[in-house]
């Protein structure tokens, strides 16, 4: 089978442009990455190839050593990527160290994997093992109402999980562990990729401060459902705050608790107290 023909290329492309039709991509903004199941590399093996040179991944990531990744790439625009899957998009195969990459397919004007490829491989490696394998997707978007309140909100987990579970009953339900927050950093770098990391050991979304969201989940449907979620959430937020400063009602915490009983989640107690 050839990699456009295959039903994971198929929803890779369909997430990238339903994420640039909310708008969250702008230019070259945003990054999606999907670890390959295995069954899924051999339906497209014969349309792989494998002389590329090995480089550097940027960080160590042993527990995917040998895995195959499909990548948006870096500088390519997710509106391009329908159309012209072979220029934005490629698949590229880690080495038996988890040290290096190589492009099997795709990219065929040139370029790399997306500028923040060690933030997604660190955080596959860590949703991998926290999951038990099932998570194999990472998206980070410029969610455009999640950004403006990390102008307005405190910039911690406690703020943005007891703000966002407030405005709207399924949030507790779809993001029961709550969200991270990740203060300014640049983006791209090892020390972010190293800061949330260690937040998505505790959540599936983390909001990167003036900057986006950054996603995990088990497959494209579920990650993007998420990212549309929070954002969804967010956008009440914005203009409930441009209405007052001061709800007048809102759910309560025994509330919360009601709500996780009924739907069989938990809900950690410390965002429940009182802001």
């Amino acid at each position: 089978m050839k990699v456009l023909e295959s039903p994971i290329m198929q929803g890779f492309m369909r997430m990238a442009q339903d994420g640039f039709d909310q708008g969250w991509h702008e230019r070259n903004g945003g990054n999606l990455t999907y670890r390959m199941k295995r069954e899924e590399v051999e339906q497209v093996w014969e349309d792989l190839r494998f002389d590329a040179p090995w480089q550097e991944i940027g960080a160590s990531v042993p527990e995917l050593a040998g895995e195959f990744f499909i990548a948006t790439g870096s500088g390519k625009y997710f509106r391009n990527v329908m159309p012209f899957p072979e220029d934005s998009v490629a698949v590229v195969e880690l080495d038996d160290a988890g040290e290096k990459y190589r492009i099997c397919w795709g990219l065929v004007n040139g370029g790399r994997p997306t500028s923040e490829l060690p933030s997604h491989l660190m955080n596959h490696q860590v949703k991998k093992k926290a999951t038990g394998g099932r998570h194999r997707v990472i998206y980070h978007a410029h969610t455009t109402n999640v950004i403006a309140l990390t102008f307005v909100l405190p910039l911690t987990d406690e703020a943005f999980t007891r703000e966002l579970w407030e405005m709207a009953t399924e949030c507790p339900v779809v993001f029961p562990d709550g969200i991270g927050v990740v203060p300014w950093m640049v983006p791209g770098g090892h020390a972010i990729a190293v800061e949330t990391s260690n937040l998505m050991e505790k959540y599936d979304v983390a909001v990167w401060a003036h900057h986006g969201i950054f996603c995990s989940g088990e497959d494209f449907d579920l990650t993007f459902g998420l990212a549309h979620t929070v954002e969804k959430s967010a956008e009440i937020l914005v203009k409930t705050l441009s209405m007052t400063q001061h709800k007048r009602q809102t759910i309560q915490p025994d509330q919360f608790r009601e709500l996780a009983k009924d739907f069989g989640v938990t809900l950690p107690e410390r965002f429940l107290f009182e802001k």
